[in-house]
């Protein structure tokens, strides 16, 4: 019997000669006492409870509560910006939170702990179970029992037919199964076969591709790299971090994993109906690889394109407006097109243009902007919105805002929001001729140019390319992944579905030259198919008419 400490209990220790305990002297049997477990005891029984079948199922519940706070709150592999505000927002809270490792959790040593039991412990329920599994497959059926009338599923009757020919037929039919024939005294021959293993082969299939699992989706997190970059037309973008805006990688990566290539953004299209419904969206590139080699490339939704072993999916698309800002002193402070994120159907976008050039770094500007691809005049003059996503009638609104930007305090910002912390509005009197003061709007249309207020500069509006948001994905385990998936799948199908089965059939030679058939059926749990499986061995026994 196994240790474990709730079958230890203290006990008279046995006398070899045979005498009873000794005793005190009120007459009671004086207790003896046992040793305990010891260290060895205790790591048996603690490996035992580890790989048992329940502690496994545990752990892996344990696992997915364990990874429940990568949903709730930023991670920093993923959004660093995010991270950041939060700790902002939550001055108590959040470092607490970052000691314990909420903001990554997936490299956390929690995770990391309940990852590497569970996988223990199914190596630890697993291989003890293949190595039974294939000593049984070695072994032959079992034998007869003595009493086949104790078994629910069983027949008894005569067969016109000898014992030789009635085996024969029976093994015949039983062939695919371990099978057995065996004769005992007296002449009686017996047939027993066993068959359902696959259901057991399928139980260990699935818990082996279980752990297959595990492990690729390890060594996926130890040597992946994925990233996000915007490329706008006409411009290029190469694999290597500096180009990417978001990156993130496993422990095992070095820079020299990156698959060397370049692509150019050469035209991006895309199909609208006309109440604004997207239709189709492609983004042709140009391909080139460090041997100078070319090719045209296309890039669609649900359609990534391959280069090498990594992979670029089509994520977004939007308008970058293209900028060119002066400062106060005539200099060009800021040149380029800026990407505006859509906000709705109809890509009505919002976007920021920073420029931390403008008067030498002095009096900093900065823009929030709203672009209309086919703006909606409003009766005050402004705009009501969009009426479609393609750019009918283009217009930008731009806002102005001068300070300090606070792109040198070290924490990371997002390029969609502007900071204005310490930065102040530019207002202007209003149009109504009363005297109050309103914010400062710009608009413009492809071409045009206007002054800013306070001979603070100019801003163009110099022409309209698009841009397309993409994910570059680099993840060797994803084949083997969907390999464990597939074996996991299928082992999991033989388990549910195959039946363990043993039939027994036991054929004596009758004094009037018949045989009687003595027969019986018995599954390893429901099986409501055991009486038809015993019927058609005994129906295959049955004389051929010629």
């Amino acid at each position: 019997m196994p240790y474990s400490p709730e079958g230890l209990k203290d006990a008279p220790a046995p006398d070899p000669t045979g005498s009873a305990a000794p005793t005190d002297p009120t007459g009671s049997t004086a207790p003896t006492r046992r040793g305990g477990l010891g260290l060895t005891g205790w790591l048996r029984w603690m490996w035992r409870q580890l790989t048992s079948m329940r502690v496994a199922l545990m752990l892996l519940l344990l696992l997915a509560v364990v990874a429940l706070p990568g949903s709730f709150f930023p991670q920093t592999p993923q959004n660093p910006t995010a991270v950041s505000q939060y700790l902002r927002d939550h001055p108590t809270s959040g470092p607490w939170l970052e000691q314990l490792g909420f903001f990554d959790v997936y490299s956390s040593p929690w995770f990391s702990a309940v990852y590497l039991l569970l996988f223990t412990s199914l190596i630890g329920c697993i291989v003890p179970r293949v190595g039974v599994h294939l000593r049984s497959l070695r072994t032959p059926a079992p034998a007869v029992p003595r009493r086949l009338t104790r078994f629910p599923v069983r027949e008894q009757y005569p067969l016109a037919a000898d014992p030789a020919t009635a085996q024969a037929r029976a093994a015949h039919v039983l062939r695919r199964s371990k099978i057995a024939t065996r004769e005992e005294p007296g002449g009686v021959l017996t047939v027993s076969s066993e068959t359902g293993y696959g259901r057991e082969t399928g139980n260990i299939v699935f818990h082996l591709a279980l752990v297959g699992v595990l492990m690729t989706m390890a060594w996926g997190q130890l040597v992946h790299y994925r990233g996000q970059a915007v490329v706008v037309e006409g411009h290029s973008f190469v694999n290597a971090p500096l180009d990417y805006n978001s990156f993130d990688s496993g422990a095992l990566f070095a820079e020299g994993d990156l698959e060397p290539f370049r692509f150019t953004l050469e035209d991006f299209s895309s199909q609208f109906t006309i109440d604004a419904r997207a239709r189709d969206f492609q983004a042709d590139v140009t391909v080139t690889t460090p041997d100078g080699h070319t090719s045209s490339e296309q890039v669609k939704v649900n359609d990534p394109m391959a280069i090498d072993n990594a992979r670029v999916y089509l994520m977004g698309n939007g308008y970058a407006p293209d900028l060119e800002v002066t400062d106060a002193s005539g200099q060009v402070a800021y040149s380029g097109p800026v990407p505006f994120l859509p906000q709705n159907s109809t890509y009505m976008s919002t976007g920021v243009v920073s420029v931390p050039d403008a008067n030498a770094g002095k009096n900093q500007l900065g823009f929030r902007g709203t672009f209309l691809p086919s703006a909606i005049p409003s009766s005050d003059g402004a705009f009501a919105g969009s009426a479609h996503p393609d750019p009918l009638d283009p217009v930008l609104v731009l806002e102005l805002w001068e300070g300090d930007l606070g792109l040198d305090e070290g924490v990371p910002k997002s390029l969609m929001q502007l900071d204005t912390t310490n930065m102040e509005q530019v207002m202007t009197p209003s149009s109504t001729g009363s005297g109050e003061l309103v914010p400062y709007r710009a608009v413009l249309r492809p071409g045009e140019s206007v002054d800013l207020p306070g001979g603070r500069g100019t801003v163009t509006f110099t022409d309209l390319p698009r841009y397309v948001a993409l994910d570059l994905r680099y993840d060797p385990s994803i084949v083997w992944m969907g390999v464990f998936a597939g074996l996991a799948f299928a082992g999991l199908i033989g388990s549910l579905f195959l039946r363990r089965r043993r039939i027994w059939i036991r054929l004596a030679p009758a004094a009037d030259g018949t045989t009687m058939v003595e027969a019986a059926a018995l599954a390893r749990g429901d099986d409501p198919g055991l009486a038809r499986a015993l019927d058609r061995v005994l129906t295959a026994m049955e004389p051929k008419d010629e």
